[in-house]
């Protein structure tokens, strides 16, 4: 126990002599003169894990969180990276979170006195327009400081490749293994930040980048028209940008949700800054009553996410859930399109599937997240149903929430002109193909080790029914069936057209189920199941 506080002191000290932050070099000190060294422990439970979303985690000193020392070992073994491969040009780009400023600095000056060409965005600014910039400056890497939708006391670090990368087609999208792998490699091998060597030398970009993704973006919309649209940014840095879209498409200005149109890296209207949480969007559908609007639409913070909420002539004003966004872009986008390619990821609805055949349109299934959706060349429509959705992938090869509340709002007007809803164009969709009705289950975990534990557990002891209903077959996605690389999870199939999904959050310390109803007697029947079948699936993320 001696031996082991008297390393634990070694490294603090070790780290407090290499970090650039003075501010978090003192809290570690403090620690150290309280002798707090429970709270050290978690501050060194080792360098916080880059994977292929990169960084993420809650802001704080030591190894462990994300700061000044953590970023800039990150951007050096990142710049490694790059010299090995010949890459020399990054562009920067961050949110309005508590940290982004200094993390982009310090990434700008680590990448320029590693000898890159290095390009910062001119202010916080929307996830899709970083993406956007690496075609359109044509840079080898991107980085995007944000932690999108998590809560306030977290940041985060995206990295995206622009060009092919060791054999893989990145064309502006976010890593995929082995190079998350093969980066992480080389941040290890930083064991000194302060014998990098740091420059000042980067071209500040001015606004004419936005002015192209504004131009671009806003030519997705054809016929603008009058309806009344409440936006909210939840606190995020969307709003400027939606607004210069909209205005530049020829639609009204969205009327805004003024408590949440301002970046605010404390987030103080919602407990989590993401659409999908329950209350988050409460005071857009207050707008939207006071106003008497006709659609309300969401970004989350970093804006690259799409929600969107409709008065329900049976419920009053409801969020539309991710899969029927996804299937209602992807009805309009496929009616409109010559050919091409839908796809959508594996915890997705299968309604997509069915909307390409019935337009003769190809379809793919990618694993989870959007790194894989990107990676499909010349996708027409793509989405997760996560709220992400990708409508332009020659403009922004990622999940984009600019492009997707344009085009939302142009079907809406569609279908206003000729008496209908997006509600009505859903009813012609599950007339067609049956009702699918989906749901994310989730449980918050503290301890990561919780959810290894409980689908080691499910592999061991599969159930043979849930909620008295028998499971016909259960998939391991880590022996995957249908040509998809191997991932953590499981499918199963239970009588009565169900899908179940279980694994754990890319993003986040939840574990997350899946639930899709396949039913041709409409969503009272759905809902009824999904209604049955909550109860036993929350048991069993919870490990009861």
């Amino acid at each position: 126990m001696v031996e082991s506080k008297t390393l634990l002191i070694a490294e603090v000290n070790e780290w407090i002599l290499d970090d650039p932050d003075q501010d978090t070099a003192q809290q570690l000190k403090d620690m150290l003169a309280n002798e707090d060294y429970e709270q050290l422990e978690k501050h060194f439970a080792g360098f916080l894990q880059f994977g292929t979303a990169g960084l993420r985690g809650p802001i704080g000193p030591g190894p462990s969180c994300m700061n000044r020392a953590v970023v800039g070992r990150t951007a050096a073994g990142l710049a490694q990276f790059m010299k090995d491969r010949g890459l020399s040009s990054i562009v920067i780009g961050r949110d309005a979170r508590y940290g982004s400023e200094d993390f982009t600095k310090e990434t700008a000056e680590i990448m320029s006195g590693a000898g890159m060409k290095v390009y910062v965005l001119p202010r916080p600014l929307p996830t899709p327009v970083l993406a956007f910039s690496i075609n359109e400056l044509g840079v080898d890497v991107g980085v995007m400081v944000t932690a999108s939708h998590n809560p306030p006391q977290d940041n985060g670090y995206k990295v995206y490749l622009g060009g092919t990368v060791d054999g893989i087609i990145y064309n502006a999208s976010q890593i995929i293994s082995p190079t998350d792998g093969l980066i992480s490699q080389e941040i290890a091998k930083i064991t000194s930040l302060a014998s990098q060597p740091r420059g000042t030398k980067w071209t500040a970009l001015d606004d004419t980048v936005v002015e192209k993704y504004v131009a671009q973006t806003s030519l997705l919309a054809k016929n603008p028209g009058t309806l009344k649209i409440v936006y909210t940014a939840l606190h995020g840095v969307g709003t400027e940008t939606l607004q210069r879209v909209f205005h530049a498409a020829g639609f009204n200005a969205p009327i805004l949700v003024k408590e949440q149109a301002d970046p605010d890296p404390a987030f103080p209207t919602v407990a989590f800054p993401n659409p999908e949480e329950p209350g988050a969007i409460d005071l857009a559908l207050e707008t939207a009553r006071r106003s008497d609007a006709d659609l309300v639409i969401a970004n989350d913070p970093d804006a690259d996410r799409c929600a969107a909420a409709v008065n329900d002539p049976e419920r009053g004003w409801r969020m539309l859930r991710g899969d029927e966004l996804g299937a209602l872009l992807g009805e309009y986008i496929a009616r409109n399109s010559n050919g091409g390619i839908l796809a959508n990821s594996i915890v997705s609805s299968s309604i997509l599937e069915k909307i390409a055949k019935h337009y003769n349109m190809e379809y793919r299934r990618t694993l989870t997240g959007f790194k894989w959706l990107a990676k499909i060349k010349d996708l027409t429509f793509g989405y997760e149903e996560a709220l992400g959705y990708c409508v332009d992938s020659k403009s922004v090869n990622d999940k984009d929430g600019i492009s997707a509340a344009i085009v939302l709002a142009q079907l809406a007007t569609d279908l206003n002109a000729d008496g209908k809803t997006l509600l009505d164009l859903l009813d012609e969709i599950w007339l067609r193909h049956g009702y699918h009705g989906t749901e994310q289950i989730s449980v918050r975990v503290k301890d990561m080790g919780h959810i290894a534990t409980l689908l080691a557990s499910l592999r061991a002891n599969p159930p043979s029914h849930i909620a008295n209903r028998t499971v016909l077959s259960v998939d391991d996605l880590m022996l995957p069936k249908d040509s998809l690389p191997p991932t953590d999870g499981l499918r199963l199939w239970l009588e009565g057209d169900i899908r179940v999904i279980i694994r754990p959050s890319g993003t986040e310390a939840k574990v997350k189920c899946y639930v899709e109803v396949i039913t041709h007697l409409g969503a009272p029947e759905a809902n009824a199941i999904l209604n049955e079948l909550r109860g036993p699936l929350t048991q069993f993320l919870v490990g009861a």
